[in-house]
């Protein structure tokens, strides 16, 4: 998994999430919680399962230069980690980022 990899995931996708596990079937609780944050806005979004590629989860913590798994992605632009996304969500900035994001 080399940077222009991830750079062409997340430029494939208006919401990407790096995980551990599958969307409908998490390994870890930070993953569950942004998985059932993003559920709650019924959108589509896509995830990358970092545990398939042990590369892919060192490469995309060097990229984004976030030490933490899961990581946010929305058009683009790194949003961050579970804690950022909970924030965003508490505040009821996370629909208004969305809804910008998929109409864009």
């Amino acid at each position: 998994m080399t940077e222009r990899n991830i750079e062409k995931l997340i430029s494939e996708h208006q919401i990407l999430v790096f995980i551990k596990g599958e969307k409908r079937q998490p390994v870890c609780g930070f993953s569950k919680q942004v998985i059932n944050i993003l559920n709650s806005f019924n959108v589509e979004y896509h995830t990358v399962n970092v545990l398939q590629d042990l590369e892919m989860r060192k490469r995309i913590k060097k990229y984004s230069d976030w030490p933490t798994i899961p990581q946010i992605y929305i058009n683009g632009e790194f949003i961050g980690g579970v804690e950022i996304l909970s924030n965003l969500y508490e505040r009821c900035e996370l629909g208004e980022i969305l809804e910008k994001a998929l109409n864009s």
